[in-house]
């Protein structure tokens, strides 16, 4: 009596409860991607972008990701904006400074500089943080693109942490017979998602937003507070959720199917027809 074609169904059952079981997991964690908060840059569809821009850090004009902020101001003057940047995303700011038509002395030079929640100067990747535009330039553009934004960094590092990006435009070089002479200004502020290669364990309590901590040691039985400038509207991300979830159940699947066919490869094909039972 042959027993291979019963222990050959036994092992394609096997084979099929891992499938089943890896699909219901990655179904699942496709749910919870689908009902927490996202990540991702979206461009702000509501109305046009401010018009104007701060003069300091603490009246920078809140700019969301995507929004074109626009400027009129003279040459000379310090120009903020400010926007929220969350753990895995990658963000690069651009700038546009319109020159003014009237014949200007000299070469001027142009720079642009961004600033964490905790006003810490954050290196470009690479761009053109500084640029130089002759007397008879139309514009000058900018731009900077910063390191990925980690969820949790040590106290000493100077990592890029969730939380609002300051920016700041400038002249760094301009002939004193220029100073306040007017100019145009366009500033955006975009992300790119990195995915889980960048993903690390730890989270911050609260993300790197001003008067955070204030109001988190505050009366909990106060009035939710309001989303400040440079925090985004849906809240920041959980932070639990990454995509190195797939990439874990996937292999835990692959794992499994491995294990009951290399199972059903070294059992045997079970009792030769020629030996009788209980031998």
């Amino acid at each position: 009596m042959r027993t291979t074609p019963r222990r050959t169904h036994g092992a394609r059952r096997a084979l099929t409860g891992a499938l089943l079981a890896g699909l219901t997991l990655l179904t699942s964690a496709g749910a919870a991607v689908a009902d927490g908060p996202s990540a991702s840059a979206s461009p702000a569809d509501e109305g046009a972008g401010p018009t104007e821009a701060g003069t300091t850090f603490r009246t920078a004009t809140a700019l969301e990701q995507g929004q074109t902020g626009t400027a009129q101001a003279s040459a000379g003057d310090y120009l903020y904006w400010v926007f929220p940047a969350d753990a895995g995303q990658r963000p690069t700011v651009e700038a546009t400074v319109k020159l003014p038509s009237s014949a200007r002395s000299s070469t001027s030079t142009w720079q642009i500089d961004v600033y964490d929640g905790l006003r810490r100067r954050q290196a470009c990747m690479y761009g053109h943080q500084t640029r130089k535009a002759a007397a008879d330039a139309a514009s000058v553009e900018l731009s900077c693109v910063l390191r990925t934004v980690r969820s949790w960094s040590e106290p000493w590092a100077n990592d890029p942490l969730p939380g609002s990006y300051y920016i700041r435009l400038t002249v760094v070089d301009l002939p004193a017979a220029d100073l306040g002479l007017p100019v145009g200004v366009e500033v955006k502020a975009v992300s790119k998602e990195q995915g889980g290669a960048h993903d690390v364990d730890g989270a911050l309590s609260e993300p790197l937003v001003p008067g955070v901590s204030v109001a988190s040691a505050g009366d909990a039985s106060a009035a939710p507070r309001v989303p400040s400038a440079g925090e985004p509207e849906d809240g920041w991300a959980s932070g639990w959720w990454t995509d190195r979830w797939l990439w874990t159940v996937g292999g835990g699947v692959l794992a499994a199917l491995a294990a009951v066919f290399g199972y059903s490869l070294t059992r045997g094909r079970g009792r030769p027809a020629h030996v009788p039972p209980g031998v």
